[in-house]
């Protein structure tokens, strides 16, 4: 059953839409009277608004009902500055900002802690012995407040809570600590937490996954949209991107990982689990997420902009359109909502080919390494380690051996080196962020202060805030790993769609900018779970067009 599931989500055919007749008057609005008995939460990794608006033509299935169908905000934005996986994953089903869901970045650093590796990954639990960073226990630990899924099973214990995703930040962050199943690939299958057995129908995927893993891929045909793109960007030491079709040697998982491959099997994971635990039928309603993150790591491998990327969109629309298509033949009433946990950046080597001869990588002398040497000769500290951090942007942590003589003159000429570096456009102290008031109004108009007060936490933020320019790629050299990458403040990272679809909800689109924290009280209302306002940052988005209000009373 699982392998005919993965296989109709790869080859099915969608259905063409339906065609409106000459003269035939609007349907009327008809907003469904009663809670929706599954809610269906889908984040697409590094989703940019660039993409979905460039691609937005060539939508024939899953992303078309969305886009064409639903209820559309095209200009969503993660309002923060720290544009990245986990952070921006924790917005999406808490109604919070990071700075009170308390994920400030993927990896931030905690120099009091006894182990020998400082940095803390979003999803551990750091307290295991023997573990760090890159081998860690996950664990939802460092999330300070409770999902949607956690929300709902405290007002109804009976509600079912499960989350899916392609990372297991993505899955943990967007399940919560409550979640009754949450599952992420790895190499060996789909995984969960520590000590958490694997039911039968968790094993028979990975058995589907290890079966097609096995097999070698010719990869995918050039859709007609892609064909304009198709040729090769040197990246340096005779490497290229930009031509690729995912073709894949037997057993190679990190092939498989950044191609629409991925996606389709977690989808397929997705859809049998709401089959097999009966989710939406019964008396309470249900809810899934399902984190789909192939678009990231193509992102991230071979650029935004490439044959590669054109390929994943459109592989997405399809899996999408033959999963809603799936779920349609249940009669199940479920509502959708799909957005991004950021966006993302092309590689400058292709941007400087077309058009854009100022984009750059950025210098070395500004990652933590750098800067420690260069402080260090002026401050008199030279050998010791004065600055942590995760690489030439976000945060940066002063030693904790400084005296307060020391770690003053150390800021100082940190703030010199780089207020004065020509790819550098602000840095802010701990104590001017703090001092700034939580943002609010149109995340569209905010300071990048404001941002950075958004992504704030005061225990686990740096002592510095490192904001580079716009167009300047935080990847000094694209031969060792990774071509392209976000994180920035930028609109390119911050901006991404929210959709929305339920049968019954007439179509309208807003272009004005909204948060990706306003979907757990947008939810939430269609449920009538009442979400204390004081308790999170977004608020209700009424999805009925014209008269009547989605969020009346709540």
């Amino acid at each position: 059953m699982l392998r005919k599931v993965a296989a109709a989500l790869l080859l099915v055919p969608c259905a063409m839409p339906a065609i409106a007749q000459p003269g035939a008057a609007p349907a009327p609005q008809s907003a469904p009277a009663t809670p929706p008995k599954l809610i269906v939460a889908i984040s697409v990794d590094q989703f940019s608004g660039d993409l979905f608006n460039e691609y937005r033509p060539y939508f024939e299935a899953g992303l078309k009902r969305l886009a064409a169908d639903g209820i559309a905000f095209p200009r969503g934005y993660q309002s923060h500055a720290a544009t990245e996986t986990c952070p921006g994953h924790s917005t999406i089903l808490t109604g919070s900002r990071p700075s009170r869901t308390g994920i400030i970045a993927n990896t931030w650093f905690d120099l009091k802690t006894g182990r020998e590796d400082k940095a803390v990954y979003c999803a551990e639990d750091e307290s295991q012995p023997g573990t760090s960073s890159g081998d860690y226990v996950a664990s939802p630990i460092h999330l300070r407040v409770p999902t949607l899924g956690g929300r709902m099973k405290a007002a109804n214990p009976a509600t079912r809570v499960v989350s899916v995703a392609g990372k297991d930040r993505a899955a943990i962050m967007m399940g919560g600590p409550t979640a009754d199943q949450v599952w992420w690939l790895s190499p060996k299958g789909y995984v969960s937490y520590k000590g958490v057995p694997t039911p039968p129908l968790i094993a028979k995927v990975n058995a589907v996954f290890a079966q097609r893993l096995a097999q070698p891929s010719p990869g995918f045909e050039l859709p007609a949209q892609c064909a304009a793109k198709d040729f090769p960007v040197g990246i340096g030491a005779g490497k290229s991107v930009g031509t690729g079709r995912f073709a894949r040697e037997a057993g190679d998982f990190k092939v498989f990982r950044a191609s629409p491959e991925q996606d389709a099997l977690t989808l397929a994971l997705a859809a049998s689990v709401i089959d097999n635990m009966d989710l939406g039928r019964q008396g309470q309603t249900d809810i899934i997420s399902i984190g789909l993150s192939a678009t990231d790591y193509v992102g991230h491998t071979y650029g935004t902009e490439g044959t590669e990327s054109c390929i994943q969109i459109d592989r997405l629309d399809q899996e999408l359109g033959a999963f809603f298509d799936r779920l349609d033949k249940t009669g199940i009433d479920y509502v959708v909502v799909l957005t991004a946990d950021h966006g993302g950046h092309d590689l400058p080597e292709r941007h400087r080919q077309n058009a854009m001869p100022m984009e750059s990588r950025v210098d070395a002398a500004l990652t933590p390494k750098a800067l420690t040497a260069a402080v260090g000769a002026r401050t008199g500290l030279a050998g010791r380690k004065l600055i942590w951090g995760d690489g030439p942007m976000g945060d940066l942590y002063f030693d904790l051996s400084l005296t307060p003589g020391q770690r003053a003159a150390v800021q100082a000429e940190t703030l010199k080196i780089l207020r004065a570096h020509p790819q550098v456009q602000a840095v802010f102290t701990k104590a001017e962020i703090a001092a700034t008031p939580s943002p609010s109004g149109p995340p569209e108009s905010w300071s990048l202060l404001q941002e950075a007060r958004a992504s704030f936490d005061p225990e686990r933020s740096g002592d510095l805030l490192l904001l580079l320019k716009p167009r300047i790629m935080p990847i000094i050299d694209p031969t060792k790993g990774y071509v392209a990458t976000h994180g920035s403040p930028w609109d390119t990272d911050r901006r991404v769609p929210i959709l929305f679809w339920r049968k019954g909800l007439r179509h309208f689109e807003q272009p004005l900018g909204v948060e990706t924290v306003d979907i757990l009280p947008t939810l939430a209302a269609l449920i009538n779970l009442p979400v204390p306002k004081g308790e999170i940052d977004g608020r209700c988005l009424d999805l009925i067009a014209g008269e009547g209000d989605s969020c009346a009373g709540h």
